[in-house]
C-alpha cells in the first residue's frame, strides 16, 4: 500500500513563490526580489509541471487591484500596532500620527518588491487550480494566447 502524497499549503505555496498547479516549481526566475532589474522574471512555463505562467495577453493587470488590496490591508495593520503598542490620540498638539504615516510609507516603499510578487502569486493562484495528479494529467491550454501579442506593451 502506497502512502499518498502530502498536499502542498496553500499559503506556503504562495509566500514561496510557488506554481498554483503543481505547488513545486518557482514562478520567478530570480530568488532576490530587491534585484529591481530582474525581479518580476517569470519563465514561460513552471519548470516543474509545465503550466503556463501567463494565461493571457494583459493577464497581469488585475494584479495592480491585488497590489493595492495588500497595501491597505498593511497599513491597516501598522496603523493599529502603532495605535496599541505608542498610542495617540487625534488632538490637534498629537503629532504621533503623522510619525505613524511617515514609518507607514517607509515600509511600504520597502516591502513594495515583495507586495508585487506576492500580488502576482495570489493572481495566478485564483486562475489556476491544485493539481495533485499534475503528473499524469495534461495541461490545458491557454484560449486566449496570441503568440505575436505577447509581450508587446
Amino acid at each position: 500500500m502506497s502512502v499518498p502524497e502530502k498536499k502542498p499549503f496553500y499559503l506556503w505555496s504562495v509566500f514561496n513563490n510557488r506554481c498554483p498547479r503543481c505547488r513545486e516549481g518557482k514562478i520567478f526566475t530570480h530568488n532576490n526580489p530587491y534585484n529591481f532589474s530582474k525581479n518580476m522574471q517569470m519563465p514561460t512555463t513552471c519548470p516543474s509541471c509545465g503550466q503556463p505562467t501567463e494565461l493571457e495577453v494583459g493577464f497581469y493587470y488585475g494584479t495592480g487591484y491585488v497590489s493595492y488590496g495588500l497595501s491597505v490591508a498593511f497599513t491597516v495593520a501598522t496603523f493599529v500596532a502603532w495605535k496599541v503598542l505608542i498610542g495617540m490620540t487625534f488632538d490637534i498638539d498629537d503629532n504621533r500620527i503623522f510619525y505613524w504615516l511617515a514609518t507607514d510609507i517607509i515600509l511600504l516603499v520597502l516591502t513594495q518588491p515583495l507586495q508585487m510578487r506576492l500580488s502576482r502569486t495570489l493572481w495566478l493562484s485564483w486562475f489556476v487550480s491544485y493539481d495533485a495528479k499534475w503528473k499524469e494529467h495534461a495541461i490545458k491550454k491557454p484560449e486566449r494566447i496570441v503568440e505575436g501579442q505577447m509581450n508587446n506593451w
